[in-house]
C-alpha cells in the first residue's frame, strides 16, 4: 500500500496541529548533512522549512555511523535520513540514555541490498539467485580479490552490510569498501558502459536505479533471527545469512529541541518527504550537476502546497 501523499498529510498536519512557540528564534538550529545525495535534498528541504518559519539554519558536516554523541551533546541538532537497516548501536544507545529523540518516519520507501546491473545476468547464469555467486565468483575477480571475487560495499563510514552478508553466507567474495556515493556511482557506470562485471552493495531510492537498470539479487528474507541466531538461515554458523532488514527511513533530533524551539520541533516531527519528489532531485544535482541549493530551492518554489501547510500548522 502506498504512503499517503505528502500534501494530503500537510493539509491533515495543517487542520488538526496547534501553534506552537517559536523559542530562541536567535540561536541556529544545526541539521547534520551526512555523505550521499539523497541525505543532502532531505536535510536541506526540512532546513528551508524552518527558515520560512522564521528560525536560522545551520548545516554540519557530520559522519552518519558517529554523530550521535554530537546530537546528544546538543552540538548537532537534528537529522534528517536514517535508516534503520544501516543505523550504529550507538543511536540506540544515545536513544536509551536520553540525550537523542526520534522525531518520527521521513516517509520514504526504500530497500537496500546486494545488486547488479541488469546485463551481469548474462556473465552469471543464475541470478537473481544468490546461490549462482558461489559459481561464478571468478567472473567478478580482480588481481586484489584473487581467486574470490570483488563486491563494492558501502564506503567505509557506512558500516560493512556487503562484507557482513559476503561472511554470512559463506560465499567467495571480498568486500572493497567504496570511497563515497560518487565512487558507487562511478563503478555502476563503468560497468554499464563496458559491459563488465559488478557486484555491490547499493540501495533506493536512487536515481541510479532507474538510470542503470539495476536488479537486487534474490537472498534470503531477512528476519531478526537471521542477524541474531547463527542456526537460522542457511549457514548454521553465522548470522547475516540474509537479506538487509526492511528499512525504515526516519529522523531524530537532541532531546532538548522540544523545549528550545516548539515549533521547530513540530515541524521537523511532522515533515516527510517522498519517494517520488526526491528522487527526481537526486537526478537534477549527480546527472545534471544542479547544485543542492539551487534544486531544492527550485522545488520549494514548485511545491509549496507540499511543504508550506506543515509550517503554517506549527507556527499560526
Amino acid at each position: 500500500m502506498k504512503k499517503l501523499g505528502v500534501s494530503l498529510l500537510a493539509m491533515t498536519v495543517a487542520s488538526t496541529a496547534a501553534a506552537a512557540d517559536m523559542g530562541a528564534v536567535d540561536e541556529p538550529i544545526k541539521l547534520a548533512i551526512n555523505e550521499w545525495t539523497g541525505q543532502h535534498i532531505s536535510t536541506h528541504v526540512a532546513g528551508e522549512m524552518l527558515k520560512a518559519a522564521g528560525y536560522n539554519v545551520e548545516y554540519v558536516t557530520a559522519g552518519y555511523m558517529n554523530m550521535y554523541q554530537a546530537m546528544s551533546d546538543g552540538e548537532v541538532h537534528g537529522a534528517m535520513e536514517i535508516w534503520s537497516s544501516n543505523v550504529s548501536d550507538d543511536y540506540a544507545k544515545k536513544v536509551d540514555a536520553g540525550g537523542v529523540v526520534e522525531l518520527g518516519d521521513l516517509g520514504l520507501d526504500a530497500k537496500e541490498g546486494i545488486a547488479y546491473p541488469a546485463h551481469v545476468a548474462e556473465l552469471c547464469p543464475g541470478l537473481p539467485a544468490w546461490e549462482a555467486l558461489n559459481e561464478c565468483a571468478q567472473v567478478f575477480a580482480t588481481a586484489d580479490t584473487l581467486p574470490g571475487g570483488r563486491l563494492v560495499d558501502y564506503p567505509a563510514d557506512w558500516g560493512t552490510p556487503g562484507a557482513d552478508r559476503m561472511t554470512g553466507l559463506d560465499l567467495p567474495f571480498k568486500a572493497v569498501p567504496a570511497g563515497s556515493e560518487g565512487a558507487l556511482i562511478a563503478e555502476l557506470r563503468a560497468s554499464t558502459e563496458r559491459k563488465s562485471p559488478l557486484l555491490i552493495t547499493f540501495w533506493q531510492p536512487h536515481w541510479a536505479m532507474s538510470a542503470y537498470d539495476v536488479q537486487f539479487v534474490d537472498l534470503p528474507v531477512g528476519e531478526e533471527a537471521c542477524f541474531n541466531d547463527p542456526a537460522w538461515g542457511p549457514n548454521p554458523n553465522a548470522v547475516n545469512d540474509c537479506d538487509f532488514a526492511p528499512s525504515r527511513i526516519f529522523k531524530a533530533g537532541w532531546s532538548g529541541i522540544a523545549d528550545k524551539w516548539p515549533a521547530a520541533y513540530e515541524i521537523l516531527s511532522n515533515y516527510q518527504l517522498a519517494v517520488e519528489d526526491q528522487q527526481p532531485m537526486m537526478g537534477a544535482i549527480d546527472v545534471d550537476g544542479g547544485s543542492v541549493e539551487e534544486v531544492v530551492a527550485a522545488w520549494m518554489a514548485e511545491n509549496e502546497d507540499k511543504w508550506r501547510p506543515v509550517v503554517d500548522a506549527a507556527t499560526q
